[in-house]
């Protein structure tokens, strides 16, 4: 693909809410001590054969004074999460008062695997007791897979193009890339970007009933073990991540600073199994970004892993990603984080963007001995890594055989 007729596509400014923490002081201080998110949930005991008891949640979530209760009255969690994480955003990127958000020349494209699980309950009463006592006029509103996207929307008042990837695990990646793909062909100036997801002990048995879930309840520090040998499962996370795009004119021209390029993206499904990946697909996602992106496997210097922990994933994953790009050093941020499904892939991003930024790249956490069924790719185990690199891929995989990967580049500083 010949790049050079298309528009050039930079992160211009970041929002997070997650468990680790709201900006990337906090974020970078627990990774460099070794400091995940995951605990021990002791309310979810009460759930008569629900095996695993670990999440890594957000602690005293509340939105600011300034959220009027007629302004949350559309939003349940998931959604308060991505409204604020898009606030903090757009300031980060000077641009919260700016009136070019309220126009056309702004999109959103967000999503989160499901809507508010609160609002959901909502309507349990009228088909087990045939009563609508409970539904008021915002519950589906709070519910509908597609909250986050709107309500940042109407929140902020864009008027632009509308992308909801409710995609679970590639719901965040996804909306990145049609952001980009919006930008670089010239239909957006502007485009708000992420994923949210609220925690919920369905989601856990969700994956519990798969044999998916970690059920190492007796040491939340040790779980989840994306590659390790002896991995369990996932952990469930929560938060949100809103990523601002910019056309590479729109941000120079009004002095803003950029963070890194986004340069390539690919998205593909397996059209074989719901749950299990399909290595041949993850492979052709990768080579599929890497053309996108006009850069050889040789150019990409980290790979942020999906890396959920699962038996069937990580062996898969790693090999795919092995033959695309070889032996290149690799992590997975779940391993701190959990799986925060729809807000994954712009978490990973983010988070990435720092690293890259920084020169240092966080380890896999409890990857003490990797298994010899996965790949032998560099992974990075026990401490962070000092590295200089110019570029690196970004990898989400979703139930239903969903296949993400971007690639960032790296912006002067």
């Amino acid at each position: 693909m010949n790049n050079n007729n298309y528009r050039r596509v930079v992160i211009t400014g970041a929002g997070v809410v997650s468990s680790l923490g709201c900006d990337w002081s906090e974020v970078k201080s627990r990774l460099q001590a070794n400091q995940s998110g995951v605990c021990f949930m002791e309310d979810w005991q009460k759930y008569e054969g629900l095996g695993t008891y670990l999440a890594a949640p957000v602690h005293d979530f509340e939105l600011p004074a300034h959220y009027t209760k007629k302004k949350k009255r559309s939003m349940g969690r998931v959604a308060q999460l991505g409204v604020l994480a898009t606030e903090r955003a757009l300031r980060d990127a000077n641009l919260y008062d700016d009136p070019v958000i309220a126009s056309h020349a702004t999109g959103v494209a967000y999503g989160s695997a499901t809507g508010s699980s609160e609002a959901a309950l909502e309507f349990a009463p009228m088909l087990e007791n045939h009563s609508t006592s409970r539904i008021n006029s915002s519950t589906y509103l709070r519910m509908m897979s597609h909250t986050a996207a709107v309500n940042i929307s109407v929140y902020f008042g864009t008027q632009g193009r509308m992308y909801t990837t409710s995609s679970a695990c590639t719901a965040g990646s996804q909306a990145i890339g049609y952001a980009f793909e919006a930008i670089r062909y010239g239909q957006q100036d502007i485009m708000i970007a992420g994923g949210a997801e609220e925690l919920c002990p369905s989601q856990a048995a969700v994956f519990d009933t798969l044999f998916a879930a970690s059920t190492k309840n007796d040491s939340p520090g040790k779980t989840p073990r994306p590659f390790d040998v002896d991995r369990d499962g996932l952990v469930l996370g929560e938060g949100a991540c809103t990523i601002v795009l910019e056309s590479y004119e729109h941000a120079k021209a009004r002095g803003a600073t950029i963070l890194a390029e986004v340069i390539g993206y690919a998205t593909n499904t397996d059209g074989a199994h719901l749950v299990k990946p399909n290595r041949d697909t993850v492979k052709r996602v990768m080579s599929d970004a890497l053309r996108d992106a006009g850069v050889s496997a040789e150019d990409i210097g980290y790979v942020s892993a999906h890396g959920t922990a699962t038996s069937h994933g990580d062996i898969n994953e790693s090999h795919a990603t092995y033959e695309v790009v070889g032996e290149k050093p690799i992590s997975s941020l779940k391993s701190f984080t959990g799986h925060t499904l729809g807000a994954c892939g712009s978490f990973e991003v983010w988070a990435t963007v720092n690293m890259m930024n920084d020169g240092w790249f966080a380890p896999t956490l409890n990857l003490d001995n990797v298994d010899p069924e996965c790949a032998p790719l560099d992974y990075i185990q026990q401490e962070g890594r000092e590295l200089q690199t110019e570029y690196f891929m970004s990898n989400n995989l979703a139930f239903g055989g969903i296949n993400t990967s971007l690639i960032i580049k790296r912006y002067p500083q």
